[in-house]
């Protein structure tokens, strides 16, 4: 949320992340207060709209949101979330709004045996303190791995630990917008209403400041782009382990990748996962919500190797208030991570600037899709060629072929589009503008064609300079981030 009076010269005022409400709103609000007493070892679950208000406090006993304690007698704000409360020992609570699902639940042996893999993780955290666990967690959509990943890192701060948590979901971001893979050592508790925070880029926050390594995929699914994919987690492998090597109490705490569904097909010969599983060494795999997935990873992982070679696989319980989360709320979480990434919330509020900057600044190149790929030759005069092999350790002979990045010039096609910020020269070849890590993101507020000029809603204050500004087709234009 935008502070009070801010203003961005030429680009309005800042839409706010939620609308105030009005005072017969709040009254009725007021009016369905309610308490609801849970009993030890159950859940209240919701699912709560974004345009909705619903607000939980903690009167008495212990609760937790995905791992992450709630305060007593403190009101969290959880419009939008699909989650469950989870008491060990019993609480009250006090429920005020509206919600399009709420209930208490009393079947969560679930909870059990999560916090049983949290205590496996320990053991093996001081079994080999010079090498943490790296687990890997699979499934199909919908099936609770991103409140598992959350709950596991959750215990594991709250013990002391610094893990290091990875997102290789494109569909929605951690700590930056979606189009993002995120690296990110957490070394403070996770925040109830936002997870793992905000990056704290423009403003001051609450929290202590979690500092992300983010790489651009600009596709809905990796499978969109599968040479693209393996480069780019290859890139993140070799940047995550140098930071596990510097680092003795993050390499101890270990690493915890969350995937997307996608992965988990078996036409393609799981082939992402094998490649994930190589470039990041892991050596445990957490399957949940599949009985075909657990039986084909461990015939692939663990069957008929040696104790050297074979990686352990469980069969994780799937919560029983994982609910699926269709496409209308998941392009409203896009929006909101979108707008939170440059306004904050309404607990941390950023401000974010405004640049204007002409055409011949601008080194834009266009992440594109497969359809418009796939008549481009290997004569290409942009990217690598076969003689720059010894240089691009990281590109796939395949991909210098496919052109995906391509220099282009500005257009009003931009408008309500990101663009990602790369650390490398905006003149690099199409390897080193795949694979270099993300500075920050930029909205495309305005183009102006006729006079040459876009206006850019940027986190920061100082332009960028030189750098590689990549357009993708994902996340879709969102038309009203600024009025």
């Amino acid at each position: 949320m935008a502070l009070p009076g801010l203003s961005l010269p030429g680009l309005g005022t800042p839409q706010t992340t939620q609308t105030p409400l009005s005072a017969t709103h709040q009254a009725n609000v007021e009016r369905s207060l309610r308490k609801e007493d849970l009993g030890p070892q159950t859940e209240w679950r919701f699912e709560a709209g974004f345009s909705q208000a619903y607000n939980v406090r903690l009167l008495n006993g212990h609760a937790e949101l995905f791992g992450v304690e709630l305060a007593t007698n403190r009101s969290y704000n959880l419009s939008g979330c699909k989650g469950a409360i989870f008491t060990w020992q019993g609480c009250q609570l006090e429920i005020s709004g509206d919600a399009e699902s709420e209930y208490s639940a009393q079947e969560t042996e679930y909870a059990t045996e999560w916090l049983n893999v949290h205590g496996m993780l320990e053991s093996a955290r001081d079994a080999s303190p010079n090498d943490g666990p790296k687990v890997l967690i699979v499934g199909p959509d919908h099936a609770g791995k991103s409140s598992l990943v959350r709950s596991v890192a959750a215990w594991a701060v709250k013990v002391g630990r610094t893990p290091t948590i990875m997102n290789l979901d494109p569909r929605e971001g951690i700590l930056a917008p979606p189009a993002s893979l995120t690296a990110a050592t957490v070394g403070s508790q996770l925040d109830v209403e936002n997870s793992y925070g905000i990056s704290s880029v423009s403003g001051p926050t609450l929290t202590s400041v979690t500092t992300p390594l983010i790489y651009h995929f600009p596709y809905v699914s990796p499978s969109d782009k599968a040479d693209v994919f393996k480069a780019i987690t290859t890139r993140m492998a070799l940047s995550v382990t140098n930071k596990l090597e510097e680092d003795a109490s993050a390499r101890q705490a270990g690493l915890i990748v969350d995937t997307p569904g996608a992965l988990n097909d078996p036409k393609s010969n799981y082939d992402l996962i094998n490649h994930i599983v190589s470039e990041f060494s892991i050596n445990l795999i957490l399957t949940i919500g599949s009985e075909r997935l657990f039986n084909d990873m461990s015939r692939r992982f663990s069957t008929g190797r040696s104790s050297e070679e074979a990686i352990p696989v469980l069969r994780i319980t799937k919560p029983g208030g994982a609910v699926e989360r269709d496409t209308v709320y998941m392009k409203q979480l896009r929006t909101q991570q979108i707008r939170q990434y440059f306004f904050g919330t309404a607990k941390e509020s950023l401000s974010p600037h405004s640049h204007s900057v002409t055409f011949g600044e601008l080194n834009v190149y266009r992440a594109k899709s497969e359809a418009d790929t796939g008549a481009v030759t290997a004569k290409s005069t942009f990217g690598a060629q076969p003689d720059d092999e010894d240089d691009l350790p990281y590109a796939n002979p395949l991909q210098r072929s496919s052109f995906t990045y391509e220099k282009t010039a500005p257009s009003a096609a931009m408008t309500g589009s990101l663009l990602a910020i790369k650390f490398c020269s905006g003149n690099s070849d199409e390897a080193t503008v795949r694979d270099s890590a993300v500075m920050g993101f930029l909205y495309v507020a305005e183009v102006d064609e006729p006079r040459k000029k876009v206006r850019f809603l940027a986190p920061h204050p100082q332009r960028w300079g030189d750098r590689a500004l990549v357009w993708g087709s994902w996340p879709e234009a969102v038309a009203d981030l600024v009025t």
